[in-house]
């Protein structure tokens, strides 16, 4: 990190796990042929915290959180999930660290031609492997009421409007009790009011389910309802480190360009 503004004040009640790190990066760099996009990317996320990655569009920000997964390999540096090193895993590692990480995608990723019950019964019966259909029908109908869509289990993604599928597929995302949660863009494409309400209910999953989140964003009223932190992205690197209140009083140029367009 460049900058540092001070201690950020938890939106959580402290924890006996509260300072527990569940990802750790140091140093870490990934370039494509001859372009550079991350240069050197050094944060902790702890358990149960909101960490909001604020940048512009083509910085780099998603290619993080693909390093996590282990969907791509750093040229350099060091990244730790739960602990272990994501780069040394072998396959059968991989699958079960993606077990502990929700991942939610710009688009919901839905299966068009499954119903959202048939979405959601999916992880539970393809990754977790469960087989008895009245603990996944609880399962289900609980995470879809915990969103707000439990009247709409038996219709289709077509039937949904843009937001109402960012909640299926956060449901989905959700269904199998990941102990981390990564957003890519989650109101990229929605209404203000929607927005609003998607970033409302990230929150409100958090608190929920004791998640700890990484939330790729350049949407202000998103980093501002849900960060406990945010970290500024800019040419690969982060160059700013704090709360909203605190980045707000930024004297960085471009750090306060982020806030100028909301006032």
């Amino acid at each position: 990190m460049k900058a540092t503004n001070g201690n950020i004040s938890p939106k959580k009640p402290a924890s006996t796990q509260k300072d527990e790190v569940v990802i750790h990066a140091k140093g870490i760099k990934v370039g494509f042929v001859d372009n550079e996009v991350l240069k050197n990317i050094t944060f902790d996320l702890k358990r149960g915290e909101n960490m909001v990655v604020l940048g512009k569009s083509g910085s780099g920000k998603s290619v993080t959180i693909q390093c996590i997964v282990g969907l791509l390999k750093p040229d350099a540096g060091d990244l730790t999930v739960f602990g272990q090193n994501v780069a040394e895993m072998n396959d059968d590692e991989l699958k079960q660290l993606r077990m502990k990480i929700g991942f939610l995608f710009q688009s919901g990723a839905l299966y068009d031609s499954m119903t959202v019950r048939e979405n959601l019964e999916f992880p539970l019966t393809r990754v977790l492997k469960l087989n008895d259909q009245q603990e996944i029908d609880k399962r289900v109908e609980e995470v879809l009421d915990g969103v707000g869509l439990l009247d709409a289990i038996d219709k289709l993604p077509s039937d949904l409007s843009g937001g109402m599928r960012k909640r299926v597929g956060l449901a989905r995302t959700l269904i199998v009790k990941p102990e981390i949660m990564l957003y890519d863009e989650p109101t990229t494409g929605l209404d203000p009011i929607t927005s609003r309400e998607i970033s409302e209910l990230i929150l409100n999953m958090q608190k929920k389910y004791k998640t700890s989140s990484i939330i790729i964003t350049h949407d202000m009223e998103c980093a501002r309802i849900t960060a406990d932190r945010i970290v500024v992205m800019d040419d690969g690197e982060y160059i700013a480190e704090g709360s909203y209140k605190e980045l707000q009083k930024s004297d960085n140029k471009m750090v306060r360009s982020f806030f100028n367009e909301t006032t």
